[in-house]
């Protein structure tokens, strides 16, 4: 006689089953997904510790993905010892910021001196025309505060940032997914952009602006998940322990003060203080911000939860993000402001006393609004042609990556063979992963198909972090553009593709066979841009090649 036993229920990967419907709070606020049971049996851990281990993965499994992110990033960070592409503006406008408080002129060709000398460049220096707000230059300069002026001083601060958004975007993904494994997931793809890696080791804003955005994007999701467990709370609760809608709840019910919205608002703030496109990233996140609260309003009961929104959430939101960001982005210019306006401190800073501005604003208030109208006008008016601008049609397919650096070192050189004949290359090339970006391509698909059709918020949440940093600039088809902007959103990206590959696991209660095809076919595929990844390294890094080997590394014409 045999005896069948029931197949052993899979382990849990990825975001929860839907919660009951009779349960308002369940659904206000999902919990996290935790492996079952039989993984700790396997394991041999007590099935009442499950939890605490969870916990401690939590934390774990993102701190041990941000530390190879972090060796990535710092390895031999200081190569190449050059100022390499926009180097040349913003490691000497940080230098000068920290040291003086504004941006100054440099003498033209002083990039191979400053490296050699740094301390033979005098301060204060006259003060320079700049057409960047100067948040992401003092971060920059914070690394050369403590490391010096050297090409390991300015790109510092980036690799720290680089290092900390790949912890950030795994604890991100884990509060949108509902799973540590998709959370580690998504910052694991991130740790292996190569665009992300060489953003992390050059001194330019853009990397900066990346990590204040996705900063606020953090804030925002906690935010989300606060308020639903205000308003779960209100909310009446059965005799059999359930929550209950109610609809006089749902739309009356203040959510008090919310101070992860306003961390936000300092995050875009920052961003703002970076460079100007976070600006248009404040107002996508506004928007998805009260869009969730009024669906919270909605699943907690009300009848007309955009109007509850607009009554109570609305002006609310705006004052702890929108005054926020701007009180942040003056703030920022601090330095600017105190310096002497007698034409010895910053650019445009006497403008006021030179015009005669109006006695009823501080002389500074009107010299910034003039210096920022003029900025504008060069930014709008940026058309003059570059060898590696691109239009961001090519972006997500990587058409024209930038190249940072090229040199053909001499044979017996800085790795090249000491032959006659020996032909090599070395290269800093902004590339993303190119296995990791073509597959985005598909899993953007995937997140559109979810949000529109299936109504996840989760898809919704991601589409509009890669709207954010990209859609505005369709609307600069004559501007100079390259494609390194396309840094700001990478992270949904990321997650992008973390979100496709849950759903080729497979949902709970799939059965053995479709999780077992489902894994074979995410693993290999997660093998395959770490591999991209690893092939690729060397024109990331700057690292020499032979002529042949750089060669096979240009898979596109307009590569090179």
């Amino acid at each position: 006689m045999t005896t069948s036993t029931a197949p052993p229920t899979p382990v849990e990967l990825h975001a929860p089953a839907p919660p009951p419907r009779d349960d308002v709070r369940a659904r206000l606020v999902p919990p996290y997904a935790r492996p079952s049971g039989q993984l700790w049996a396997a394991l041999g851990v007590p099935a009442d510790a499950g939890g605490a281990v969870s916990r401690v993965l939590a934390w774990a499994g993102p701190l041990l993905v941000a530390l190879v992110a972090g060796v990535l990033r710092f390895w031999h960070l200081g190569s190449p010892k050059a100022v390499i592409f926009d180097e040349t503006y913003y490691a000497k406008d940080a230098w000068a910021t920290i040291r003086q408080g504004y941006e100054a002129s440099w003498p033209k060709d002083v990039d191979k001196s400053v490296i050699a000398n740094p301390d033979g460049i005098a301060l204060p220096l006259d003060p320079g025309y700049v057409v960047h707000p100067p948040v992401g230059k003092w971060v920059i300069g914070l690394g050369e505060w403590m490391f010096g002026f050297t090409p390991f001083g300015w790109r510092f601060m980036t690799a720290v940032l680089g290092t900390l958004s790949v912890l950030m975007l795994c604890r991100i993904g884990r509060r949108l997914f509902r799973s540590t494994f998709l959370g580690c997931l998504a910052g694991a793809l991130l740790a292996v952009d190569g665009l992300h890696l060489v953003m992390s080791r050059t001194a330019l804003l853009d990397l900066v602006l990346m990590f204040f955005v996705l900063a606020a994007f953090g804030c925002l999701l906690i935010d989300r998940d606060r308020a639903r467990a205000r308003l779960a709370a209100a909310l009446p609760v059965d005799e059999e322990g359930r929550t209950r809608p109610d609809a006089l709840i749902a739309e009356t019910t203040r959510l008090g003060l919310r101070p992860w919205r306003i961390a936000a608002g300092v995050s875009l703030g920052l961003a703002f203080g970076t460079k100007w496109n976070g600006l248009v990233v404040l107002a996508f996140f506004g928007v998805l911000t009260v869009l969730w609260d009024a669906a919270s309003r909605r699943v907690a009961g009300a009848g007309t939860p955009y109007a509850a929104m607009l009554r109570r959430d609305a002006l609310p939101a705006f004052l702890s993000t929108v005054p926020v960001a701007v009180l942040v982005y003056v703030l920022s210019w601090t330095g600017w402001i105190l310096s002497p306006d007698n034409g010895k401190g910053g650019y445009f800073r006497n403008w006021s006393a030179e015009q005669g501005g109006p006695a009823w604003l501080p002389d500074w208030l009107t010299s910034l609004w003039h210096y920022e109208t003029e900025v504008y006008k060069f930014h709008v008016g940026l058309t003059e042609g570059h060898t590696y601008e691109s239009n961001p049609w090519s972006w997500l397919v990587l058409g024209r990556p930038v190249s940072y650096f090229y040199e053909s070192p001499s044979p017996g050189t800085d790795g090249c063979p000491a032959t006659e004949t020996a032909k090599c290359a070395r290269e800093v090339l902004a590339l993303g992963t190119p296995l990791l970006w073509w597959t985005a391509c598909f899993a953007l698909l995937y997140v559109l198909w979810r949000w529109v059709f299936r109504r996840d918020w989760r898809a919704g949440a991601i589409a509009c972090g890669v709207a954010a940093g990209y859609l505005p600039w369709f609307n600069y088809q004559e501007r100079t553009i390259f494609f390194f902007y396309a840094v700001v959103f990478v992270p949904y990206l990321c997650l992008a593709v973390a979100m496709m590959i849950g759903a080729l696991l497979g949902p709970a209660g799939s059965t053995e066979r479709r999780r077992a095809l489902g894994a074979i076919t995410a693993g290999v595929l997660v093998l395959l841009i770490i591999w991209n990844f690893i092939y690729f390294w060397p024109i990331y890094t700057g690292e020499t090649l032979p002529m042949e080997s750089w060669r096979n590394r240009m898979w596109l014409d307009t590569w090179v």
